[in-house]
Parts: structure tokens; sequence; C-alpha cells
């Protein structure tokens, strides 16, 4: 048999190994609360400075 080839027992094999159905998982769906803050913060050129000032140290 050459590499990658297989018989029709392995194609069965295969075939029912992919039909089989997984149940043995969480389902659940995990619920997050709170909240999300954005800081704008600076503007682009000020954030620029500041790393030019930290890329230099």
């Amino acid at each position: 048999m050459s590499m990658g080839a297989y018989d029709e027992d392995e194609h069965e094999r295969r075939e029912q190994q992919a039909s089989k159905v997984d149940t043995d998982f969480d389902d659940e769906r995990t619920i997050y609360r709170g909240k999300v803050e954005y800081d704008s913060g600076d503007s682009a050129e000020a954030l620029l400075d500041t790393f030019e000032q930290i890329k230099s140290e």
C-alpha cells in the first residue's frame, strides 16, 4: 500500500468515526456582565511625542 492509500475497511472505519456526534461538551453560554470604557486620551501628536521619547531612552 502506498503512502496515503487505505483499504475499504479503513474507509468504513473513517466513515463511522466521522458520522458520530460528540455530545460531551458544555453547550451553555457564558454571560459576561460589566462595562467597557474607552479613553481616547491624548491627541495623536501627543502620543507620537511620547512614543519618540520612550524610544530614545
